[in-house]
């Protein structure tokens, strides 16, 4: 049995939504539900889902293992899995990391764009690799099975998370730089680092990760996985669409600056073109993965390698880091 899974979206959560998940077969979204908010704040979040979850059992459930994806597809619902964009839920104290995953987060990015307490995030002119705090929550979060994700960190720090944790780091959604150059995109060094110590990359469709950005083809971007695979194995990609769907303007503003600046920064945005860009015509929301299933077929992957690339892999993974070490 195959799997559709995206592992990173960042919706306007609504029963729309929710919906269209169900009309596009998806058995399971990782969702961010931290970008800046403390631990007080990010408990709210899980309060606001798991009213969600009470409002429309039919449509999502929480999931926490890998078999809840299985669950998920037997009973025709989607499964939630949380995850932060930003080490800001376990503030400064690593008594948190275990908490924060008994709460059913399953992901945590050292750092969303800016040097945090772990790491170097991907918009620093310096990159001081892994902190003395980042080497022991790394160590925190290999034990009670919380996934680093380094999406938005600098190369050397994903060097040094991927060599320097004991299991397999993720990058969940991000795209090749030689492919497109934006900051957030992944030079080979640094995903060679990921994928030879078994870790995972998911592709993203966020137009400033994409080559031509909202104009790009399905084409340009299937051979671009197919060049990935080709490098490294397809067994070490997935998809991580970066969906924002139905978002205002002001939460890119909150995603990019948060509390940190009173200045406004546009990432890779600009003054002139400041909010979400429009997503390509081929992947709108949640009920067009077939056409990158059809892509891929289209690319020259065969059944068995579209299969892992939408799903099959992610699942794999799942299954492998989200219980405590030793635990398997």
């Amino acid at each position: 049995m195959t799997y559709l899974i995206d592992n990173l979206q960042y919706a306007n959560w609504s029963e729309k939504i929710f919906r269209q998940m169900r009309e596009g077969r998806v058995d399971a979204v990782h969702v961010t539900i931290s970008y800046h908010e403390n631990f007080r704040e990010t408990v709210l979040n899980i309060e606001r889902w798991n009213r969600w979850f009470e409002e429309y059992p039919d449509l999502i459930f929480h999931g926490e293992w890998g078999d809840d994806v299985r669950r998920a597809r037997e009973t025709g619902r989607t499964a939630i899995f949380f995850g932060f964009q930003n080490p800001a839920p376990i503030e400064d104290d690593i008594g948190l990391v275990g908490i924060v995953h008994k709460l059913g987060a399953r992901f945590m990015q050292l750092t969303y764009n800016n040097q945090s307490l772990l790491a170097t995030g991907c918009y620093e002119a310096e990159d001081a690799g892994i902190t003395r705090m980042g080497k022991q929550v790394i160590k925190e979060m290999n034990r009670v099975g919380l996934v680093v994700d380094m999406s938005h960190s600098a190369d050397r720090s994903t060097i040094e998370a991927a060599d320097f944790s004991e299991r397999p780091i993720a990058i969940t959604h991000a795209n090749l730089h030689s492919w497109q150059p934006a900051l957030r995109n992944k030079r080979d060094d640094v995903v060679r680092a990921v994928v030879e110590n078994g870790g995972m990359m998911g592709f993203s469709m966020y137009p400033h990760h994409l080559r031509d950005k909202s104009d790009c083809t399905l084409d340009s971007f299937c051979e671009m996985i197919a060049r990935a695979a080709e490098t490294f194995g397809p067994e070490h990609f997935g998809i991580g669409s970066d969906l924002c769907q139905d978002q205002p303007d002001s939460i890119v503003e909150w995603m990019r600056v948060g509390r940190w600046s009173k200045e406004i920064d546009y990432g890779e945005g600009s003054a002139s073109a400041p909010g979400f860009p429009p997503q390509p015509g081929w992947f709108r929301d949640n009920r067009d993965f077939g056409n990158i299933r059809e892509g891929l077929r289209n690319t020259g992957f065969d059944d068995a390698e579209v299969d892992g690339l939408m799903g099959d892999n992610w699942l794999r993974f799942y299954d492998e880091n989200f219980q405590p070490a030793g635990s398997n």
